[in-house]
């Protein structure tokens, strides 16, 4: 689908990357490593805004592509798991929800079709902290 979306840049700056927060920093690298299949590129112990915070970046899924990053901030409990949610493409979503399932994840709502969209599923997810992954399949 990618393909046939129109090139929509306007200006000079690019998408570079998502920065989820979280608590456990281990258990979401393992949820999105195992679960997602996302591949750790490296790991960063930096400040922001004076605030000490670990980082774990992970590779693009396609040439090009913005980075997802895990951020553990080290003076914050849980972090709020409304602030975003996170889009993911997948050829298998029943397999997906399976897998995410069984790494402790929550189904929010099942796969649906969207009318109109060519027999495009979506289902929601919240991943072991209660992020929400909104997960979308195009086609059958």
């Amino acid at each position: 689908m990618a393909s046939q979306i129109p090139h929509a840049k306007t200006q000079d700056t690019d998408f570079m990357f998502t920065k989820l927060q979280v608590k456990d920093l281990e258990g979401a690298v393992a949820f999105y490593s195992s679960v997602i299949g996302l591949v750790e590129m490296n790991r960063v112990e930096a400040e922001i805004v004076g605030r000490k915070v670990s980082e774990v970046v992970f590779m693009p899924t396609y040439a090009g592509g913005p980075l997802f990053i895990l951020a553990q901030f080290h003076d914050t409990g849980t972090p709020a798991a409304n602030e975003l949610i996170l889009g993911l493409a997948t050829k298998d979503i029943a397999g997906l929800i399976e897998r995410a399932e069984a790494a402790g994840a929550r189904v929010l709502e099942p796969a649906r079709e969207v009318p109109g969209m060519g027999g495009m599923q979506v289902a929601f997810i919240a991943d072991p902290e209660g992020h929400v992954l909104q997960l979308s399949q195009i086609g059958g």
